[in-house]
């Protein structure tokens, strides 16, 4: 049975625990940009596709996920039960049919271990569904604690499935066993007991469970007279039976093994599995996590420059200096219709590639805008020169982009982030300015800087500092 849903829940559980150390802020703008995109390919947003879209956005892991350890872990516990199963059955089958020629097989004893291997799977089946984990111990022993998350309420299917496994192994075997012994050996089965019990009697009793198979295998079905024969006493020292008789039970036997240990271990097993997929989904679609993201998918986004939102503090006036000097590059972006209807000659001059993002640009093509200057610097640190228009306050559109850059481009490359006023043959006011220039000091490190655009005409700023 495959476990998908359970690696699905797994791997979805343990993303939600990362998230907690994330700003609302953050979660809710890379969220919608995803729901966005998946609108655009015509997809429903599902958490399967959620969680390959955080995987290429983090980049492959090379280590093992939590969820692959979690899995591979509980194969090799699941493994060691169907080993345990399968040795147990072969040597359990051949104490049952241990045969010496002056004794018989009898056949009491089978009934009775078949029904007691049958009530305890029942009585593992009904724990699993219960959510009873007599098993606490022994998960302790092997280092297998009670999880955290949505994982612990798996439990105790996992351990009923590993049970069903092993059992259904221990069934195997043991048939292959009666058969190998039936072939290889003269059995001489038999049936006898303390209680004054009529052979009519005994005979219902076989009736009863050679029932599910009799219009199957009619042969498999002991007539009367073979268990008035085959009756034996231990103290006696035989009624006169024909040899060939004792051994006309093994179709009964095997038809018996089959029907009631076999048959109901596979359909528990496969009870657990469905019951387990079917629980993993049910507590994924109820994930606390999941109608989270949800509503961070479905909810537009407002940036407000606050991230939290505190109304204590006091505005951030101070006036920032730290403007530098505009780098030779020949790769421009144009951010949301800045340079519209065209760019200053003075910065339009030289430039090898001109790309345009934002704006009424689709998220397919801020990618392809993205992966063309990538294509561009050719593997080599350069800069590139990201013009917005002045006036516009910065966005978290812009901030994802430039995430996304940082990602795709060279180590090493830098953005010079160059405000154009509404007039681009002159400067930005300085109150303009001052919004880009907190903007580059919260994205932080040296991969983005703010550049004044180069002047083809006397800037009425003339006599004044370029550098605020």
């Amino acid at each position: 049975m495959t476990e998908r849903p359970l690696r699905l829940l797994l791997d979805f559980d343990h993303q939600a625990q990362r998230d907690r150390s994330q700003p609302p802020a953050f979660l809710h703008r890379r969220d919608r940009k995803f729901a966005l995109l998946c609108r655009e390919r015509g997809v429903v947003p599902d958490a399967t596709r959620w969680l390959s879209h955080l995987q290429r956005l983090s980049g492959r892991e090379a280590a093992p996920t939590p969820a692959e350890q979690t899995l591979s872990s509980w194969r090799r516990f699941t493994g060691g039960f169907a080993a345990a199963g399968a040795i147990t059955g072969i040597l359990t089958m051949s104490g049952l049919l241990f045969y010496e020629g002056g004794q018989r097989i009898n056949i009491t004893v089978l009934l009775a271990f078949v029904l007691l291997h049958l009530a305890l799977a029942l009585a593992t089946t009904v724990q699993a569904m219960a959510g009873w984990q007599p098993w606490r111990r022994l998960l302790s022993r092997v280092g297998k604690t009670a999880g955290v998350g949505a994982f612990r309420e798996l439990q105790p299917l996992l351990m009923a499935r590993a049970a069903h496994l092993g059992g259904l192994c221990f069934a195997l075997t043991g048939l292959a066993t009666l058969l190998t012994l039936v072939v290889i050996q003269d059995l001489a089965f038999g049936w006898s007991t303390t209680l004054d019990t009529a052979a009519t009697g005994y005979h219902r009793l076989v009736l009863a469970f050679a029932a599910p198979w009799a219009w199957l295998w009619p042969a498999a079905v002991p007539d009367l007279a073979l268990v008035e024969a085959t009756r034996f006493f231990r103290a006696g020292e035989g009624n006169g039976t024909q040899p060939g008789l004792w051994g006309q039970w093994w179709p009964f036997v095997t038809m018996l093994w089959s029907t009631w240990v076999v048959l109901p271990r596979l359909l528990l097993w496969l009870l657990m599995s469905h019951q387990l997929q079917r629980r993993a989904r049910g507590l994924l679609a109820s994930h606390p996590a999941m109608h989270t993201l949800r509503y961070r998918m479905e909810t537009a986004t407002l940036e407000t420059g606050n991230a939290h939102n505190d109304a204590h503090d006091l505005p951030d006036t101070r006036t920032r200096s730290n403007l530098l000097p505009l780098p030779d590059s020949d790769v421009l972006l144009c951010w949301a219709g800045a340079g519209e209807p065209e760019l200053p000659d003075a910065l339009r001059a030289g430039k090898g590639l001109v790309v345009r993002a934002g704006g009424r640009s689709s998220l397919a093509g801020d990618e392809a805008a993205l992966r063309a200057i990538e294509g561009q610097l050719q593997g080599h640190a350069d800069a590139v020169i990201l013009v917005v228009r002045s006036w516009e306050p910065p966005t978290g559109e812009l901030e994802d982009l430039l995430e996304s850059a940082r990602r795709i481009w060279p180590d090493g490359t830098s953005v010079a982030l160059v405000p154009l006023a509404a007039d681009p043959n002159r400067e930005p006011a300085l109150h303009q300015i001052q919004p880009w220039l907190r903007f580059a000091e919260k994205i932080g490190g040296d991969f983005l800087r703010v550049s004044l655009p180069p002047m083809s005409q006397p800037s009425p700023y003339a006599g004044k500092d370029r550098a605020l």
